[in-house]
């Protein structure tokens, strides 16, 4: 069997990271490893996350020393990883129970980096009746995903390990997965569709991923600072990103 790392950042979220676990401890596929690192959290995250590695061995927790961002968190989980397969959740989302199962073969020996479509929920965990990236298929390489032709949730990728040379993510506060997917993409691998709904996507509201201003000007920054694409390259791009943020169905 294939050993999956799962790689998490956590910050204050020990209010549904509880239910997070209990959707990876629920899986088919039972032989991975939870690598969770706090980012310094204010409330007892921490604590929770040491009574539950206390309870199941495949849980390993780390924290950062001071307060870093997402990136530096998840970076620190993924220098831990041991698995053939990388996969990633948020501390606030959850799996079906078949996810993994269906991922690991969905990719088999010829996929490098998948992910899947996922539905929304609100904060206490009911469904708002919206699924992301569910009637699309196929795969998508670096320029679309330049134009975001999908969305590709952080909680719903799986990578091979050995198929990239850097998994690490930029150090950005905010969108420092998309910039990883780019990353990742720009080698010329593409990100092939599993086009089911296997994650629940939490919808908080003070998440920085919902005020679309700051979204917007996040886009812009990995355009021209992280990718460094040409002015009017880079325009056009946001362009797409733009009207499929106004007018994109699920």
């Amino acid at each position: 069997m294939y050993l999956i790392s799962i790689i998490t950042a956590t910050y204050n979220s020990c209010s549904e990271l509880l239910e997070t676990y209990k959707s990876l401890s629920s899986q088919t596929l039972d032989n991975w490893e939870w690598l969770v690192t706090d980012d310094c959290s204010s409330d007892s995250t921490y604590q929770l996350l040491q009574e539950i590695s206390e309870k199941d061995q495949r849980v390993k927790v780390f924290k950062n020393a001071v307060n870093s961002g997402a990136a530096v968190a998840r970076n620190s989980s993924l220098s831990h990883a041991k698995g053939e397969f990388i996969a990633f959740i948020d501390s606030d989302d959850c799996w079906l129970p078949n996810k993994l199962e269906k991922q690991v073969a969905f990719m088999r020996d010829s996929i490098d980096f998948s992910f899947t479509a996922y539905t929304l929920i609100d904060h206490c965990g009911e469904s708002i009746n919206k699924t992301v990236d569910a009637t699309q298929t196929g795969f998508f390489t670096y320029e679309d995903m330049l134009r975001k032709k999908a969305t590709l949730g952080c909680s719903t990728v799986m990578l091979r390990r050995n198929a990239f040379s850097d998994i690490t993510m930029p150090l950005l506060r905010t969108g420092q997965d998309y910039a990883t997917w780019l990353k990742l993409l720009k080698s010329g691998k593409n990100a092939y569709l599993l086009n089911e709904i296997l994650t629940c996507y939490r919808i908080m509201p003070n998440s920085i991923s919902r005020n679309k201003l700051k979204k917007a000007k996040r886009q812009w920054q990995i355009y021209r600072e992280v990718e460094k694409l040409p002015f009017i390259k880079a325009v056009t791009c946001f362009a797409y990103y733009a009207w499929r943020a106004v007018f994109r169905k699920s």
